[in-house]
């Protein structure tokens, strides 16, 4: 649309016309709509649709004369010819600018009317033949036409006054205009027409008659004008009646307290009082509520901000002020919730019972704030309800992912409507106890925008020196979060901002390893299940080998979330033939685990060997979702020194590429290889699954072997794995996420995994099962790397020509 808003110029703007121009009969044309541009206005105009913008471009490129004319439905964004008007105005470009949205805003300058006589063309931009339509000559002005000029100028100036926009400019050109037809294109343009109206105004010609058309519409005008001023003068006169009432009902309440004869406002009043008075709650509070619930008396029950007021007060009597529950102090007994809820998770249970016992000895001891960090499906949440029993306490969860508004935390001004107190408060209000375990659920995924930085409010509440006195918005009074127990959850760290993190003590949970998820399914998840489906458990028979094969071959990954679902369809399998009238018991044997699951979703581990395939080499990566495999393929190509890299790598891992290749060329001799040789040849590593983005350092030793052996032609020794950063000396530096890299590993049958010395540190952390079934050899240096990954040091070829490399198809990071 090419005139957004037709009310932006100023028709009181009235220029001569250029002398001397000789307007063409052939010009651009461009439709406008919900105005019409008058003769001898400068307007200005806001120029969108394409159509429009080539035909300002064409009169630009021109004598910028175009002509303008009023479509007759303004809401199409495409008119036709049939749907423009036929008398329009000639006018002048007299500047353009262009605004940061694309459109133009054109100031233009009215000449002359005209008369469509032919449309030649509509695409790109329309261009018409026409007729211009010579203005009257004005003669001596007689005494009717005096007299009618008068009227218009008397009735405008009612119009304006009526309406409050009484300008003394715009009086002033009027009176000293002593035409008639300008008069009346500079009365009409002023005046709140229609479009068709204002056409009508347009294409009169005689300048008498269009006078006394103005005439005629300023009088329906004057009219509509004087009832709309009526209409707002008797609002006026009834907001002062509500006023009075409002005194006289305050006066014949006041009588009836007087006389004893209290009303359900009044009662109700009391009973808000009571409720105080009983309700347990800081002195600052109390005298707060007890200020607001005067203010409350004091208004007449229809009044809006009576209903404000009353919400108000009834938060403070649903908030938890200093409403407790008694925690549950017995450590043995906490232990064995802990131990009935979930299988291992050593650490974590430590530090609640630590907890337990300090609070035990010290009644006066903050709540502590835990960070549970690890891949989907350990437990994290569920972990929460667990502590929560444990501890005798209530739970309260709320999901952070998403949220964008700091009003979610702190709440919403009361001056708002429709305020509440933060999603903080709410929760206490729910669980109705002020120590309860509040977990904060994905504060790694929360976001932020114009409305403000929830993670930032979240600093108040995780801070253990400052939550004692948190501060809602809409409560506008300190509240003590010191004894809640807060619990956040988070996938990964690294993106929860710094100082959030600083304040957290944060625990991580790695992924289970075999062991520990069959025993998980032994005893939490199948029984779990079973009972789901409406079946005895003597109904299902699942051997171990079976359920090996489960958690082997239909899952992958660091939880036991999809392990419950593969087993929730088996039992649901089993539920159908029951409620078909069989007795069972079921066992599930490899054929019916088949049927019943379809084919095996993942590979088996002899995928991963890289034995006989130089260039391969099969490195650990650490994702949200746990360890994955990294298998890394290097080839030697005749070429001239480029390095390719593929597989949609980060910055990070073409920074490890990149010093790989400088070790490289910096062992040419050791290798065997003439100095030129990297000069010669084009090196392609490549990282399959390329439509998973990959980053990190810790794959910086996996690529510098893959292309030693590359280049050398020997292979790495099967079953080993790596991981690790490396520098342009040769340096292996240490990597995080050892344990879930380890387990990835186990998965997929590596027997041999190389890490940095300086995280030998991190081996206390992987469990002793793991440790038994896989090797780990810390190297400090690439020397040694290869040395573990190649046998011997490779042995200069005998001819100097690319190494060949084997395709094998790896696992990416989920």
């Amino acid at each position: 649309m090419d005139f957004d808003d037709s009310r932006l110029h100023n028709p009181a703007e009235i220029g001569e016309a250029p002398q001397d121009l000789e307007i063409p009969e052939v010009l651009p044309l461009m439709a406008v709509r919900d105005v019409v541009v008058f003769n001898y206005m400068i307007i200005p105009l806001f120029v969108g649709r394409s159509s429009s913008v080539e035909a300002v471009n064409e009169a630009l490129a021109g004598q910028k004369l175009l002509m303008l004319v009023t479509q007759k439905d303004p809401t199409q964004d495409d008119p036709r010819s049939d749907d423009l008007y036929e008398v329009g105005m000639v006018a002048m470009i007299m500047r353009t600018l262009k605004l940061p949205d694309g459109r133009l805003k054109v100031l233009v300058q009215a000449l002359s009317k005209a008369r469509i006589r032919k449309v030649l063309q509509e695409r790109p931009s329309y261009r018409v033949e026409l007729d211009l339509i010579e203005e009257p000559e004005a003669g001596d002005i007689s005494v009717k036409t005096e007299a009618l000029m008068r009227t218009v100028r008397e009735q405008m100036e009612k119009i304006m006054s009526l309406r409050g926009h009484l300008s003394a400019d715009l009086m002033m050109i009027i009176n000293n205009i002593e035409e008639s037809g300008r008069l009346a294109d500079l009365v009409g343009s002023n005046l709140r027409l229609k479009a068709s109206e204002s056409q009508r105004i347009l294409e009169t010609i005689d300048p008498l008659e269009r006078l006394e058309l103005v005439a005629e519409l300023l009088n329906k005008e004057l009219e509509v004008s004087t009832v709309q001023a009526k209409i707002q003068s008797d609002a006026k006169e009834e907001m002062s009646r509500s006023q009075r009432e409002y005194f006289l009902r305050e006066q014949i309440q006041a009588l009836r307290r007087e006389l004893g004869d209290d009303d359900g406002y009044s009662q109700e009043i009391e009973e808000l009082a009571r409720q105080l008075r009983k309700k347990r709650m800081p002195k600052y509070a109390k005298k707060e509520a007890r200020k607001q619930l005067k203010r409350l008396e004091m208004m007449h029950p229809d009044a809006s901000e009576a209903n404000i007021i009353r919400t108000y007060i009834d938060w403070f009597l649903d908030l938890p002020w200093k409403q407790s529950s008694e925690d549950m102090l017995d450590l043995k007994v906490a232990a064995q919730v802990l131990d009935e809820d979930h299988h291992g998770l050593e650490e974590i249970k430590d530090r609640i019972l630590e907890f337990l016992a300090v609070r035990k000895l010290n009644q006066n001891t903050k709540g502590p704030i835990i960070c549970f960090v690890g891949p989907p499906g350990v437990g994290k949440t569920s972990l929460g309800q667990a502590i929560a029993r444990a501890m005798g306490r209530k739970f309260y969860r709320l999901s952070l992912g998403g949220m964008r508004d700091e009003a979610e935390i702190r709440g919403h001004r009361r001056t708002y409507i429709g305020a509440m107190p933060g999603r903080i408060l709410q929760g206490l209000k729910t669980v109705e106890t002020n120590n309860p375990v509040f977990m904060l659920d994905e504060i790694d995924k929360v976001g932020e925008d114009y409305r403000g930085d929830p993670s930032s409010a979240l600093l108040e509440v995780l801070d253990p020196e400052q939550n004692g006195t948190f501060s809602d918005h809409y409560m506008n009074l300190p509240f003590d979060l010191s004894k809640v127990m807060f619990i956040t959850t988070a996938n990964r760290s690294d993106t929860i901002p710094g100082p959030l993190l600083d304040r957290m003590e944060v625990i991580q949970l790695s992924g289970y390893t075999l062991e520990e998820k069959m025993a998980i399914a032994r005893k939490y998840l199948l029984p779990r299940q079973v009972e789901a489906s409406g079946i005895r458990p003597s109904q299902v028979r699942l051997e171990d080998s079976i359920l090996q094969r489960i958690i082997r071959e239909y899952t992958h990954e660091a939880g036991v979330r999809n392990l419950e679902r593969a087993l929730g369809k088996v039992c649901r399998k089993i539920a159908r033939r029951v409620a078909e009238g069989g007795k069972g018991p079921y066992v599930v044997s490899d054929k019916m685990l088949e049927k019943y699951l379809g084919p095996p979703k993942f590979l088996p581990e002899s995928e991963v060997d890289t034995s006989g395939q130089p260039g391969l080499v099969v490195g650990l990566a650490w994702t949200e979702v746990g360890g994955e495999l990294l298998q890394i393929e290097t080839s030697i190509l005749p070429g001239k020194g480029k390095l390719l890299l593929t597989g949609q790598l980060g910055e990070v891992m073409k920074e490890s590429a990149q010093a790989a290749l400088s070790y490289c060329r910096s062992r040419a001799a050791s290798l065997g290889v003439a100095e030129d040789y990297f000069d010669s040849v084009d090196i392609h590593i490549h990282v399959p699954a390329g439509a998973i983005p990959k980053d990190g350092p810790s794959a910086g030793i996996t690529m510098t072997t893959a292309l030693f052996s590359a280049i050398s032609g020997k292979a790495v020794k099967s079953s080993l794995a790596m991981t690790g950063e490396v520098t342009l000396r040769g340096r292996v530096l240490p990597i995080g996420g050892l344990k879930d890299k380890s387990l990835a590993a186990l998965r997929a049958g590596i027997t041999t995994i190389l890490i940095p010395e300086d995280n030998q540190k991190d081996l206390v952390e992987i469990p002793e099962e793991l440790r038994k079934k896989i090797t780990f050899h810390p190297v400090r240096h690439m020397d040694e790397v290869i040395a573990h990954a190649l046998g011997t040091s490779p042995e200069p070829p005998r001819k100097k020509r690319p190494a060949k490399t084997g395709g094998v198809q790896e696992k990416a990071p989920d």
